[in-house]
């Protein structure tokens, strides 16, 4: 390759902020000339380098905005431990297809069953799919929606939410909810029904929400319009933490 046209490449990429095309063209140059490539050949492997690994950054940043709190993958999952869970559903889930149809994900469960893991998992995957994502706990999201509602700005607040495509309400449960918190935490599903995906994980089965949300009229319209359209899975045992730190049987 002439020095002109390397520095004119160099110059087009530079021009199109596609710096991957700067770094690679003369290396896949080189494989091209050595394997016989044709011209449309190698000039697909140079984009194909571009759009790979601008989509690899942009997953790095999605990822990172979605304020996970720990990186889980579906692959680092230990079925073994939690047996219950639909291997089949949960790679199903995997290609962000629920997230397409605006369908939502609940995981029910003992603590310490993986719930939250499948929940940043799915997620994850969900940003690598090209997906804006955004995680916290019931409690937190209720602690926004609050103080948007004191500036008198609670719709506001939901319209923006509505522009990520996948939010995850972590434990719900934990904490019961007063009727203001009930009500804006209603206001959050709501405003996603049939827009954009939940993903939701709790410790109590559905019968119980109503001990939550201090209302059982209030937890059943919630409930019906979370599992209209959503995938859910009910995940058994002991906590796998706990597992982990029991001590030795003594076997003397």
């Amino acid at each position: 390759m002439s020095g002109t046209a390397a520095s004119q490449i160099e110059y087009y990429a530079r021009a199109l902020r596609a710096p991957r095309i700067g770094d690679a063209f003369r290396r896949l140059g080189d494989q091209a000339r050595d394997s016989g490539w044709s011209h449309e050949e190698y000039l697909a492997a140079v984009l194909s380098r571009e759009v790979s690994e601008r989509e690899a950054s942009g997953a790095a940043l999605r990822i990172k905005a979605a304020r996970f709190p720990g990186h889980k993958t579906l692959e680092d999952f230990n079925f073994d431990h939690q047996q219950s869970a639909d291997r089949n559903l949960l790679a199903h889930l995997g290609t962000s297809t629920f997230v397409t149809e605006a369908k939502n994900v609940v995981l029910l469960g003992p603590p310490g069953t993986g719930k939250t893991h499948l929940a940043v998992a799915l997620g994850v995957q969900a940003a690598k799919h090209g997906h804006r994502v955004l995680f916290d706990t019931a409690t937190g999201w209720v602690a926004r929606l609050q103080e948007a509602h004191s500036r008198g700005k609670l719709a506001a607040e939901l319209t923006k939410l509505r522009r990520y495509s996948v939010l995850i309400c972590d434990e719900v449960g934990y904490i019961p909810f007063d009727q203001d918190a009930a009500n804006l935490f209603f206001q959050l599903v709501a405003s996603r029904y049939e827009h954009a995906s939940l993903i939701l994980t709790s410790n109590l089965t559905f019968g119980r929400w109503g001990e939550v949300f201090g209302d059982q009229t209030v937890a059943s319209a919630m409930i019906d319009r979370i599992v209209h359209h959503a995938d859910v899975l009910s995940l058994q045992g002991v906590s796998y933490r706990l597992k982990s730190h029991q001590p030795a049987a003594d076997t003397a």
